[in-house]
């Protein structure tokens, strides 16, 4: 029996598959002759089931190939590096390409474009466009003004003889400390 980790040759139907591992299907003959279609001869009946059994067969080894060949293919992705991610990553830009290329997609893409030029078009759309523009327009200037009165007033203040009175006592609370010490610190502009 082969190791499982032994290098194996893709091309054999047994890749990889030791004789354990590869099961027959047993037929069961007086079972099924009973149940078998009126009119066929014992001949013709015989040749059936053999082919019915090879047939079995075939589909046994290719599922043992296949199951092979999904295992090797597994231990090629591990050892680059691909992970599972990576493969829903690629099967999900892969379905989406698939969807956006489908004639449903086309057509409903299509239908919706020209639902979109026949909404754009229209005089009420126009109308809503052009008075959220208006509207727009109004709200930016109003706030502009709100914004100019606001600095005005704030300039005016700063200038008025209350603030300055306020500022000149709270500048005469207490000078930090570190200013005290340091004259040349006070002598460049931190007062």
């Amino acid at each position: 029996m082969e190791s499982a980790s032994q290098d194996i040759n893709l091309n054999s139907p047994n890749k990889g598959l030791g004789v354990s591992t590869m099961t027959d299907v047993p037929v069961d003959s007086t079972s099924a002759r009973a149940s078998a279609p009126e009119g066929l001869s014992p001949a013709e009946e015989e040749e059936l089931r053999a082919e019915l059994a090879k047939v079995e067969e075939e589909i046994g080894t290719l599922r043992q190939v296949l199951a092979a060949k999904e295992r090797h293919c597994g231990e090629l992705k591990r050892k680059l590096g691909l992970t599972p991610l990576d493969g829903l990553k690629q099967n999900l830009s892969k379905s989406w390409h698939d969807v956006q290329v489908s004639n449903a997609y086309v057509k409903t893409s299509e239908k919706l474009g020209e639902w979109n030029d026949k909404v754009t078009q229209s005089d009420f759309y126009k109308k809503t466009q052009e008075t959220l523009s208006q509207a727009g327009q109004k709200t930016s200037a109003a706030l502009s003004n709100v914004g100019s009165v606001i600095s005005r007033k704030l300039g005016d203040m700063r200038n008025s003889a209350t603030f300055k009175s306020f500022e000149d006592r709270v500048g005469t609370i207490k000078k930090p400390s570190f200013l005290q010490r340091f004259p040349s610190v006070q002598a460049n502009g931190l007062r």
